[in-house]
Parts: structure tokens; C-alpha cells; sequence
């Protein structure tokens, strides 16, 4: 099956059809996490029935879909394949999630750009002005661009739609999971770490389509710079890179659960304002324009030396016949 033309599918039902509203798997998926972590994280060995857990909830589905869709025919298989990835991609749900921010910050309504930012992000913007709403809104595009987009679609290419499957239950068990709160710091640590192996390559290759689609020198200036500073080993070269791309200054504090938070800066240049939500939405658009262009290269190239071997193969069976 054409990996390229199964992603554009599922990008385009994702455009048409937006996010689930009713029955998202994901959204079922977040229940039966909670149900389970009600019932697992408590007493002792809290490190081993957190591993338990993701267990239980990251790896049977993939491993069913791996073994079903073999079984199935190609059209049914190919079918499966964009429909799971549909349900796990989020490009879509991003653009609706910060483009009605931008909107009421361009009517200079503050209150209903506050509560919009606050479905996305977990900081406190009660108080905060238009450049604090922006930053929280183009930090959460490039972040969630790498989580929703660019390291499904990653998965996708190397392990089909049991790998997308898999990331995007990791990734979700992370932002359930993943604190460093007495609650957490032992149950979720496995969830933690699980997400930033998983993380690790299509970070950096986000990071880079950041680059290359936006302000390449200082992207790589800042990734280089800036990203060792920040906690999350795969969210410092995703973000900097992204900021230095679009050429704002976005991190710096932010407000969590009435304290100021003094986080590393991200980016060069100027602050944000409300035109930049689009803007970081166009650099993730272009940045996915070149992943799909450089995956149809790199599947046609496949192509072209199998090809060339079997071709190969062919001659060198002529001339022993011969």
C-alpha cells in the first residue's frame, strides 16, 4: 500500500471531517485510563503498576490491528489503515482550537480569548493580556503539532497504522500521566519516558521541518540554543526551533496553579501578537507539505531499487539459463 497516499486520505478526512464530536476513540480511550489508574495507583510498587498499566492500555490494540490487518483484503486493509489514522491525527482539531482565539483577540475581546486558550493549555490565564494568550496558543500548535501530526504520521511510515495507533495511546497516557506530582512521579514515570523515547527521532525531524519551512538560520540557531534548557527533551527542539522559525520570543513565565512559573525562553526576535496564531498554523502546514513530499521521495527511491534488484535478479537467471 502507497504510505503517502494513505496519509493524504487521512488528512483529508481529518480536514473535512474535523475531530469527532461523539464517540472519538481517543475520548473513550481517556476513560477507561482514568478507570484504571482509580484502581491501580495506590499502595506500594507504584513504578511496576504504572508499567502495568501502560501495558494493559498501550499495547493490545496495536498488536490486534497487527495481526488483523494481514488478514484482510487490500482495499479493506487500506481501508482500516486510514480510518485509524484519521481517529489518531489531530491537525484539524488544532487549527479549530486556535483559530477562534485569534478571532476574539482581533475583536479585542480578552475574556473569551482567555477561556478558549484555557481548553488547550493547563497554565492559568486569568489575568493574562493578548501577547500571554498568544504564546500559550502558537506554544500549543507547535508542541501539539509534533504529538498530533508530524510524530503519528512518523509512526505511520515506519510501523503502518499499529505504530500510529501505539503513539498516539502513548502520548495520550503522558499528558494524563506524565507529573512530577506525588501523585504521579512514580505511577506515571514509565507513561513519561515511554513518550519521549517514542519522541525522540520525529521531534527532531519536526524541529528541522520548523526550520526549513520557516526562518531556517535562527530556528537552528535557537534549537540549538535554547533547547537544552527546556525540561521536556523532545519539546525544547520542537518549540525553539518553531519560535525562532516564526521569529517570536514565546516561553518565559507562565502562571500554573496560582505560581509564576519562570520557564526558559523560546525564539528571537519579537513578542507575539494575535496574526501570529496563523501564522504558526501556515508554518505547520508547510512543514507537513514537506514531510509528505519527503516520504513520497523516499518511498519512490524503496521503489526504485527494488525494482532495480529484481531486475537485477531476472538478468542474472537468464544468463545461468543460458
Amino acid at each position: 500500500m502507497n504510505t503517502v497516499l494513505l496519509m493524504v486520505a487521512a488528512l483529508l478526512l481529518d480536514r473535512l471531517l474535523g475531530e469527532a464530536r461523539r464517540w472519538h476513540p481517543l475520548v473513550g480511550f481517556g476513560n477507561v485510563t482514568l478507570w484504571l489508574e482509580a484502581r491501580l495507583n495506590r499502595g506500594r510498587a507504584r513504578l511496576l503498576r504504572g508499567l502495568l498499566g501502560w501495558m494493559l492500555l498501550v499495547l493490545p490494540l496495536p498488536l490486534l490491528l497487527a495481526a488483523l490487518l494481514p488478514q484482510l483484503d487490500a482495499p479493506w486493509a487500506a481501508t482500516v489503515a486510514v480510518l485509524v489514522l484519521y481517529f489518531a491525527i489531530g491537525r484539524q482539531s488544532l487549527i479549530e482550537h486556535t483559530q477562534p482565539i485569534a478571532v476574539a483577540l482581533a475583536h479585542g475581546d480578552l475574556p473569551v480569548a482567555r477561556t478558549l486558550a484555557a481548553r488547550i493549555v493547563s497554565r492559568d490565564l486569568q489575568q493574562a493580556d493578548e501577547a500571554a494568550i498568544t504564546r500559550a496558543a502558537v506554544e500549543s500548535l507547535l508542541e501539539n503539532g509534533h504529538d498530533a501530526v508530524f510524530g503519528t504520521l512518523f509512526w505511520f511510515a515506519v510501523a503502518g497504522a499499529p505504530g500510529a495507533l501505539a503513539f498516539r495511546l502513548a502520548n495520550t497516557l503522558d499528558a494524563m500521566w506524565g507529573y512530577r506530582t506525588p501523585r504521579f512521579n512514580l505511577y506515571g514515570r514509565i507513561a513519561a519516558r515511554a513518550d519521549d523515547v517514542l519522541g525522540f527521532i520525529p521531534s527532531r525531524l519536526t524541529a528541522l521541518a520548523y526550520a526549513i519551512a520557516g526562518n531556517t538560520r535562527l530556528a537552528l540557531y535557537c534549537w540549538r540554543h535554547q533547547a537544552p534548557a527546556w525540561d521536556s527533551p523532545n519539546a525544547g527542539p520542537v518549540m525553539s526551533s518553531g519560535a525562532g522559525a516564526l521569529g517570536l520570543v514565546l516561553g518565559g513565565p507562565a502562571v500554573y496553579h496560582g505560581q509564576t512559573e519562570q520557564r526558559p525562553p523560546l525564539g528571537l526576535g519579537r513578542s507575539p501578537c494575535a496574526a501570529d496564531i496563523g501564522r504558526g498554523a501556515r508554518l505547520l502546514n508547510r512543514a507537513l507539505l514537506l514531510w509528505l513530499l519527503c516520504i513520497a521521495l523516499l518511498q519512490g527511491l524503496d521503489l526504485t531499487m527494488a525494482v532495480t534488484a529484481r531486475a537485477g535478479t531476472t538478468t542474472q537467471q537468464s544468463i545461468s539459463h543460458d
